[in-house]
């Protein structure tokens, strides 16, 4: 699967759904879907209808583009650093990961697709604790909060996945049904 380089504010637009991609951007004004509450391009302001197919395939996309299906993406080491809050976005959390900015219970992991186990100790490597990206990011997650499987120490640098996630613990709002759906045809 190919990455998306293009605009990530051009995603919420699409899906008509905050989808906080920019980090701190989407908490205020200057959010694209604030000012701008109609998909993109050229016909983005037009009649928007969608067929059962067409809802189906929005959902099956809202999902792709949130994590890059639920359970089993909740759990790889990119979105584990960005719920523990060392990052913004998910974006970044796998820039960070790749560059070999964390360990996982001691040893330095940089594939962003690691699947954390329950009771795996997430920590910032000792050279990155300095940096001021990771800094910033922590001082901001008691906005955005950190879900109940997860046990996050901010002055340690670190954090445990206690449990896996339930249904229940996934923030965006996903109908996962419909999914199923489109591809069960």
């Amino acid at each position: 699967m190919a990455r998306y380089t293009q605009s990530a504010c051009r995603i919420c637009r699409r899906e008509n759904l905050k989808m906080y991609l920019k980090g701190d951007r989407c908490y205020t004004d200057k959010c694209a879907i604030e000012r701008r509450p109609y998909p993109p391009g050229q016909h983005g302001q037009g009649r928007v209808k969608f067929s059962g197919y067409g809802v189906q395939l929005r959902e099956k996309q809202k999902v792709k583009r949130m994590y890059g299906l639920l359970q089993l993406l909740e759990l790889r080491l990119d979105n584990v650093v960005f719920r523990m809050g060392f990052a913004d976005t998910r974006a970044e959390a796998r820039q960070l990961v790749r560059h070999g900015h964390f360990t996982v219970n001691g040893k330095r992991v940089n594939i962003p697709s690691f699947e954390v186990k329950p009771g795996s100790v997430i920590e910032v490597a000792e050279k990155s604790r300095k940096m001021i990206r990771i800094a910033e990011a922590l001082e901001t997650v008691d906005r955005r909060g950190v879900p109940q499987w997860i046990e996050l120490d901010k002055k340690g640098m670190k954090g445990t996945v206690k449990s896996v996630p339930n249904r229940e613990d996934l923030t965006m709002p996903i109908q996962e049904q419909l999914i199923v759906e489109l591809y069960s045809k």
